[in-house]
């Protein structure tokens, strides 16, 4: 899994004190960031070729500030084209929200999809975990 380690800003809170609810996507789209890279080595807007097609979070527990984030992200499944990708949002060792997001592979000048080419592959692999570590 990859493992990124947010820090809470006040900003990101909302009048309950909590994270807000908002926020969880953004950090979980930061977590992709390193698959972005395999790609996108230089992270160039001008040849991205992802698109994302879905995302869902599920909350566990509240988050709040003053205490890091850790998001850990892997694959769930890697398809042709697309991967299914596991969030997880851990605080002070509890779960506090889990998430998946599908991304495809995705030419935008003939709008249309394309196959993850095998070296990528490979290496996505290495990062593939087992849903139940969602529980």
């Amino acid at each position: 899994m990859f493992r990124e380690i947010i820090k809470p800003r006040f900003l990101e809170t909302d009048a309950l004190g909590h994270i807000n609810n908002t926020v969880l996507p953004e950090w979980f789209e930061q977590g992709r960031e390193p698959i972005f890279k395999y790609f996108t080595p230089d992270l160039n807007p001008q040849k991205w070729a992802l698109i994302l097609a879905r995302i869902e979070v599920d909350f566990h527990a509240e988050l709040h500030y003053g205490n890091d984030v850790l998001i850990e992200t892997g694959f769930l499944k890697i398809g042709r084209s697309s991967m299914e990708i596991l969030h997880r949002a851990s605080q002070l060792d509890t779960l506090c929200a889990s998430g998946k997001a599908v991304i495809v592979h995705y030419d935008f000048e003939h709008k249309k999809s394309l196959a993850i080419p095998e070296p990528i592959r490979m290496q996505l692999q290495e990062h593939l975990v087992d849903e139940t570590i969602t529980e």
